[in-house]
């Protein structure tokens, strides 16, 4: 909680019953801008009261949008549809200055949003029941699929209008209210998402947005009147919510950490794997649950490698994402100086366990922007994985590179770690692709392809400690989360042939 004075900087509000709500708890938290150091705004964190609130607006609006046509809520998600293409360079501004990544990512995090938005717009196919006539004589059978109530959002700051995209076009478009708590790093986005539904015509109460911490988190977890929780972040919070929302009878997908390997293979073309390597190291500070953070190099391809990664390195510029006279930057700052000290701390363990340090980020300074919370490309050689740094998840612009002697041992080190979100392999071997993503035990995988995130029409989620639940983000399997199905048996009887009683357990004779 903030203890510096809000008197010269706004206090972003809730969004509730189709209307910006000011906060009533005196509880707030710090945003701010990360190129600059400094505290733009503080957030509202909500108390009791204003989670009750928000969940019971949330419900009367279930109650009204469940009850419209799906041609009436495909209509306004059109609308949103348009409205989101029109405005959505304002919207990436409004993510490049509470998170700091460069403006051309924000716009391409908004367009990867976007693409579960269009597949929204075709949910009738996705959500219509089946039909089978005559199972058995003058009997039909039915499925029809329904909303399941009131779903939980929960926001990671890394993609502020991304990750929510993941879950509330789905979840609206089957006909639920959502409620979205985004992180309070960057919560603006969240509150003009909401402004745009309303522009599109959404009944008051079906998008909602409540700020807050833990208690917030833990109102939504445990109220009855939650149905669903949708989760991103860390492993260990994934954990958390996962146990602490099925405990309390509610559906789940919490979707964890990852460590993402790639491995490159000998006949691998390394001028692409270097490139590849930088884009999918280093883009976005590394701030991305899909960030390539380690490079299995089969020998003797491992110098030559380091070496053009190297060269890629010294021409990339940190600075402001938004820009300035020389242009847009190729990597914005971290999120905060706390996490900045984090991803700092595991270098330093990465030095103290053997670690050659080939290009140091740590020192990283932005003419300027002195107070920003800047960390500069970092590139490591012979680090042990046993190291730590090594086997968690660091989450910023570093890159490590681990030599290897053959395909086995890259596929044994990958299968044995405790992440299982994505991975890719680089060869001009189909054979040895193939293998790979047969043996590897990753929910994600790319053949030639750094971050292999799935188009919105299949599903986005890993294996072992990155996915807890079920169900996986979007697509096919985001629908049949959102919905559940009744089964209907249904006879119409001539009276005059009704066929008396019978108690014996009905039978297809």
């Amino acid at each position: 909680m903030s203890t510096e004075s809000t008197e010269t900087v706004p206090v972003l509000p809730h969004w509730i019953d189709g209307a910006r709500r000011e906060s009533a708890s005196g509880r707030t938290a710090p945003v701010y801008n990360p190129a600059t150091g400094e505290v733009q705004a503080h957030v509202a964190l909500a108390d009791e009261a204003e989670v009750a609130e928000a969940i019971a607006s949330a419900r009367r609006g279930f109650e009204v949008w469940s009850e419209l046509s799906m041609a009436k809520r495909q209509t306004v998600i059109f609308k949103f549809r348009e409205l989101l293409v029109a405005k959505k360079s304002e919207l990436a501004e409004i993510i490049t200055r509470e998170h700091g990544k460069v403006l051309s990512d924000a716009m391409g995090e908004i367009a990867r949003g976007q693409e579960v938005v269009e597949l929204a717009t075709g949910f009738p196919n996705l959500i219509k029941g089946g039909f089978s006539e005559s199972v058995s004589t003058g009997i039909d059978v039915y499925t029809l699929k329904q909303p399941i109530g009131v779903a939980g959002i929960i926001s990671p700051f890394n993609f502020p209008v991304m990750v929510p995209m993941w879950f509330f076009p789905i979840a609206i478009a089957a006909g639920n209210a959502v409620i979205v708590k985004p992180s309070e790093k960057d919560p603006s986005a969240s509150i003009w998402l909401a402004e745009l539904w309303q522009e599109a015509g959404l009944p008051d109460g079906v998008f909602t947005v409540l700020n807050g911490d833990k208690l917030a988190v833990d109102g939504l977890l445990t109220s009855p009147d939650v149905d669903s929780i949708s989760f991103v972040g860390s492993t260990p919070i994934a954990q958390y919510i996962y146990e602490t929302a099925a405990k309390h009878g509610k559906r789940v997908q919490a979707l964890g950490g990852a460590k993402n390997h790639m491995l490159v293979l000998p006949d691998a073309d390394l001028d692409l794997v270097a490139d590849q390597a930088v884009n999918a190291g280093y883009g976005a500070a590394g701030e991305r649950c899909m960030a390539l953070s380690v490079v299995l190099a089969v020998e003797p391809v491992a110098d030559e490698l380091i070496e053009k990664i190297t060269e890629r390195i010294a021409s990339l510029r940190v600075g402001n994402g938004a820009g300035g006279p020389a242009g847009e930057p190729d990597l914005g700052p971290l999120i905060t100086a706390e996490h900045r000290a984090k991803v700092a701390n595991y270098v330093d363990i990465a030095e103290a366990d053997g670690g050659t340090i080939v290009v140091d980020g740590r020192g990283c300074r932005v003419e300027g922007h002195e107070d920003g919370f800047f960390f500069g490309p970092t590139l490591i050689d012979n680090l042990s994985t046993d190291s730590r740094a090594y086997t968690e998840e660091i989450f910023g612009p570093v890159l490590q590179v681990i030599r290897i002697q053959t395909f086995e041992e890259g596929v044994q080190l990958i299968n044995s770690g405790r992440f299982g979100n994505g991975t890719a392999i680089f060869t001009n071997d189909g054979g040895a692709a193939r293998r790979f993503q047969h043996e590897i035990q990753v929910g994600m995988i790319g053949i030639n392809v750094p971050i292999p995130v799935p188009v919105a029409y299949h599903s986005f989620g890993g294996w072992k400690a990155s996915l807890f639940g079920d169900a996986k983000a979007y697509g096919v399997q985001g629908f049949e989360f959102f919905t559940r199905e009744k089964a209907i048996t249904s006879r119409w009887l001539d009276p005059a042939t009704h066929g008396g009683i019978n108690l014996g357990f009905p039978q297809n004779d």
